[in-house]
């Protein structure tokens, strides 16, 4: 057995007694096995439990090279939390060449992972508080009103002058259009327009009857006495 082999072989067995319940051997040949790293928080904590699952594969010559690094199934993160999990795996295995180098790996991650568990806390805190101060000034707004200057009486008043005169304007054009003046009568009902013909035409249709007794005293009237008195 080599060194390396031998390194490899001490690490694998620390690993497995440090992390009995997160540590998983995939293969032997190369050496590949997985850490479920998952942050612990309060039952009455907001932020949800943040996780991943980091694979190693042992190169032949680690520790003197970093071993082959993954991050997966990310639990509750985003891309670039991903990311900057990633950088910080390569970052730690750079500084720690030469000694096997797991248990730091998986450390450092932990402790980003509980980094990122306080942000998001903050963060969430910082969103309902942000919340609340709207609600109060939209609630506040809500009471108050509009405050009423010079300025803003005088805007109101022109506004509120303009739209009664536009509301007078629209009655008056209103009751307009209801009078009609005698030409417009006849244009709009044609049957006027020979009405008196058809009544002269009708009356012209009946005979006249005289009461000739009216006239039978006639003779006895001095129409000539009556004349000279006029005169």
């Amino acid at each position: 057995m080599t060194d390396y082999e031998e390194d490899q072989a001490n690490e694998i067995e620390a690993l497995e007694s440090i992390y009995p319940d997160i540590f998983e051997i995939l293969e032997t040949e190369p050496h590949c096995f997985k850490l479920s790293v998952l942050t612990e928080t309060d039952s009455y904590e907001e932020c949800d439990p943040l996780g991943v699952d980091l694979q190693f594969t042992y190169v032949p010559t680690y520790p003197d090279a970093p071993p082959d690094m993954e991050v997966l199934s990310p639990q509750n993160l985003t891309d670039e939390d991903v990311r900057n999990i990633q950088e910080l795996l390569q970052q730690q295995a750079e500084e720690n060449l030469g000694m096997v180098m797991v248990f730091t790996l998986v450390s450092a991650v932990q402790e980003r992972l509980s980094e990122l568990v306080e942000e998001k806390k903050k963060q969430a805190e910082e969103d309902r508080e942000r919340k609340q101060r709207e609600d109060e000034e939209k609630e506040k707004k809500r009471f108050e009103g509009t405050r009423v200057n010079i300025e803003t009486f005088l805007v109101w008043k022109a506004r509120f002058d303009q739209e009664i005169m536009e509301k007078k304007k629209s009655k008056k054009e209103a009751d307009n259009s209801k009078k009609l003046s005698g030409k417009q009568l006849f244009e709009r009902d044609t049957s006027l327009n020979d009405s008196d013909t058809r009544f002269l035409d009708n009356e012209g249709d009946e005979s006249v009857e005289v009461d000739e007794s009216l006239f039978q005293d006639m003779a006895d009237l001095d129409l000539d006495e009556d004349l000279d008195l006029e005169d």
